[in-house]
């Protein structure tokens, strides 16, 4: 049996659970209170040395970070795929979710940050500059959306990995440009799909 050590409200954990989902595996979840600080426990530093969340058991092999884990089930559990067959897709789709990890991400983030705070404690003009960057990201999106259904042909690892944040764009205060079609369209996809749309951790925030 699977194990994920999880936190609902992250997105990087949400992307591992769109991907167990999508390949109807069963697991059991260990819930890691991240404010409390559980992640830097001795107990899930063996796991995880860097103490960061997920962190997935697979019999005996432990496996930490999204990408990693999302390859490994692509490897260890190949159907439906998640990745496709020729290098030049492969690496395109590895990109994009690089992309979405250390850039997307987290611009969100600091919208999050700040948004949940008491009114005047905001930093106004960050959330503001990481709005519009978001919509400089989103309008790249769309163009690589031009004539596709996915950003890399099937839906892949690249669509999961926007999939947490994307979906929830009106709680972050941004609209869509109404140019945006390829885009708009894609995010109504990503909705259909019932491993997002059944996202546990995304409901306070649609």
């Amino acid at each position: 049996m699977l194990k994920l050590y999880d936190c609902a409200e992250s997105p990087f954990c949400q992307k591992t659970r769109i991907v167990l989902a999508e390949k109807d595996l069963s697991f059991e979840t260990t819930a890691i209170d991240l404010q409390a600080g559980e992640q830097k426990s001795p107990d899930f530093l063996k796991l995880n040395p860097f103490g960061t969340v997920p962190a997935l058991i697979d019999d005996e092999v432990i496996v930490y970070d999204s990408t990693i884990i999302n390859e490994y089930l692509e490897d260890e559990y190949p159907h439906p795929e998640l990745m496709p067959s020729d290098s030049a897709a492969r690496a395109r789709v590895r990109a994009l979710e690089d992309y979405a990890d250390n850039a997307f991400i987290r611009v969100t983030d600091a919208i999050l940050e700040e948004t949940r705070k008491p009114e005047g404690e905001q930093n106004t003009e960050r959330v503001t500059a990481a709005r519009q960057q978001v919509g400089r990201m989103l309008a790249v999106l769309d163009g690589s959306l031009s004539g596709r259904s996915w950003l890399v042909g099937n839906f892949s690892l690249a669509d999961v990995a926007f999939a947490p944040r994307v979906v929830i764009l009106p709680a972050l205060g941004i609209e869509l440009d109404p140019e945006w079609k390829n885009l708009a369209s894609w995010i109504q996809r990503l909705n259909q799909r019932a491993s997002v749309h059944d996202l546990a951790g995304l409901d306070a925030l649609r």
